[in-house]
């Protein structure tokens, strides 16, 4: 059983837990972490989720995705996910999410990273993931608009690209 801590609406942690699969109590949410590797020649890691999956079977998804369960952080929750999913360890110490998006129940953190990674190398979860590949953007595009990419809004997926070259690029000033 996953048990999740719950922030306010202003992302601060309540001191509750909350069980996964039960409806969240109305002003409190969770957090969600996505990590995105990207190779040196600019593909995404890609993977499969198993048929078995409740959400989006046999689609693909960006490279790791999940939920931070009581005790993590973020990064922490990164981090793991990560390993669980892949195998694959991660040091995300002098990272932060290059990206949060709200959603309705919570708050999702994003982190990018450059890697080039084996994709045979990898232990994959079989609980979780059935396959991972490198992709281009063109390529992820195309599966996504085809119905065999998790169906995020194609500027979403555009935007992780544009992001992977965009490290420490910020707005300066407004107009």
């Amino acid at each position: 059983m996953e048990y999740w801590d719950l922030y306010d609406r202003d992302r601060i942690p309540t001191g509750e837990t909350h069980r996964r699969g039960m409806p969240l109590p109305e002003g409190r949410y969770h957090m969600v972490v996505h990590v995105v590797i990207f190779n040196t020649r600019g593909e995404m890691l890609i993977q499969q989720r198993q048929p078995f999956k409740e959400g989006w079977p046999n689609l693909w998804d960006v490279t790791v995705g999940g939920s931070a369960v009581a005790g993590d952080n973020s990064r922490t929750a990164a981090e793991r996910e990560t390993l669980e999913e892949l195998g694959l360890t991660v040091d995300l110490s002098h990272e932060r999410p290059r990206l949060t998006i709200p959603f309705d129940a919570g708050y999702d953190d994003i982190y990018i990273l450059t890697m080039d990674v084996d994709p045979a190398a990898l232990a994959l979860q079989e609980s979780e993931v059935q396959a991972v590949r490198w992709a281009s953007e063109e390529e992820i595009l195309a599966m996504q608009a085809d119905g065999r990419f998790i169906p995020y809004h194609r500027a979403f997926l555009q935007l992780l690209f544009a992001l992977k070259d965009a490290r420490g690029a910020h707005v300066s000033r407004l107009g």
